[in-house]
């Protein structure tokens, strides 16, 4: 039996915020100033209604998503993984068959899908999360995590046969880190059909993420449904390391992996620009028209098809303690800058501030930096 969970809508939905770094006005559906969307499809064909991912509970007086009066902004909205993240603290990697003893651990609420969305919530844009947590304590911590945040958890829902997914994070001392996952109910139990109730929220978004730590027919049911309302879609690479299936590269408006996972996903070197610039190439032939690539100390740059890449440089920090997290606060601040109406250039450093914040405090949703910080720090520099 699936136990249902009635979580109270946040009340954080925030009036929009004056952009400090562009004037552009905030993109509709019909006549988008946003210089990412694409051409839009209209084809709003309802399909049969099967299982539900809406919350509900007879003691819940929370109007359903679909019956709300619509946010000032259209919200990000973010289908993923959540993950109870188990930090042990050491000073090196152990070599195989060796056992090593950790400085410090503790457990804390993320998963790429979590984390963005809390970046989302921490940066005053009005965010929904979808996605799975168990009926136990790791899911009560995520769970709190992203309430306390400002998210939206009308369309979570909670697994009583499964775990909470949950990871396994070694953080070295220098602040790099090496992840295990346990999908747990980030992989289980997903509806064969995702209902058109349940994707009213993504046809009714400004802008939807997407990550490979759920499976892959769930993201590709949501980028058609946001293809076909015209919303935007950002694809995070991290996740499975699996192909991509090619029919979900079709729906998707940025694709953004880091070196590793730009090297994994096209078989060819990323040590040199020059060569991440060649891999590109052949995701542009894959489908995909932008490419947004984390750097990690190098930076990001973003690559349109036919169109001069755009570099962004890293904003330097005294020390990073722990990057965690960093990938996915960059990939959700690039969001919030998107759906805002900034400039591609002005996205890359919206996000590039957001994950200087980010490491240089430990823990992922801990580490998400608010709206005033980033601010402040892009005003510094």
């Amino acid at each position: 039996m699936m136990k249902r969970m009635a979580l109270p809508p946040s009340n954080n939905l925030h009036p929009k915020v004056q952009n400090p770094l562009a004037t552009a006005k905030q993109p509709n559906r019909t006549t988008s100033t946003n210089p990412f969307q694409l051409g839009t499809n209209n084809n709003k064909n309802q399909s049969k209604r099967r299982h539900s991912l809406t919350i509900r509970s007879s003691k819940s007086t929370q109007t359903p998503a679909t019956q709300r009066p619509k946010d000032p902004q259209p919200p990000l909205v973010v289908v993923g993984s959540a993950n109870a993240d188990i930090y042990v603290e050491i000073d090196r990697l152990p070599r195989e068959g060796e056992t090593i003893s950790a400085k410090n651990g503790q457990t804390l609420a993320g998963g790429k899908g979590a984390n963005q969305a809390a970046c989302g919530g921490k940066l005053s844009y009005p965010t929904y999360f979808v996605g799975q947590v168990g009926d136990d304590a790791h899911g009560k911590l995520i769970t709190e995590a992203l309430g306390s945040g400002g998210v939206h958890l009308n369309y979570v829902r909670n697994l009583s046969q499964v775990p909470t997914g949950h990871a396994v994070v070694m953080l070295q001392s220098d602040g790099q880190n090496s992840i295990i996952i346990v999908g747990g109910a980030n992989m289980s139990c997903w509806p064969e059909r995702l209902s058109d109730e349940d994707l009213e929220i993504v046809r009714n978004a400004g802008i939807v993420l997407l990550q490979r730590e759920i499976p892959d027919s769930v993201n590709i049911q949501v980028a058609k449904a946001a293809r076909s309302a015209g919303v935007p879609v950002i694809l995070d690479a991290g996740g499975m390391d699996s192909p991509i299936p090619p029919q979900m590269l079709n729906f998707v408006d940025i694709f953004s992996p880091n070196e590793t996972e730009l090297a994994r996903l096209t078989g060819m070197p990323t040590e040199s620009f020059e060569q991440i610039s060649e891999a590109v190439v052949k995701l542009h032939k894959m489908g995909v028209k932008q490419v947004l690539v984390k750097l990690g100390a190098k930076g990001s740059a973003l690559f349109v098809e036919w169109e001069k890449p755009i570099k962004q440089s890293i904003i330097s920090v005294k020390k990073v303690l722990d990057t965690t997290g960093a990938g996915d606060t960059f990939t959700a601040a690039f969001a919030v800058a998107m759906v805002e109406g900034m400039s591609k250039e002005e996205c890359l450093k919206f996000a590039a501030a957001a994950a200087s914040l980010c490491v240089q405090v430990k823990g992922a949703i801990p580490s998400m930096p608010d709206r005033k910080s980033v601010l402040d720090l892009l005003q510094s520099v």
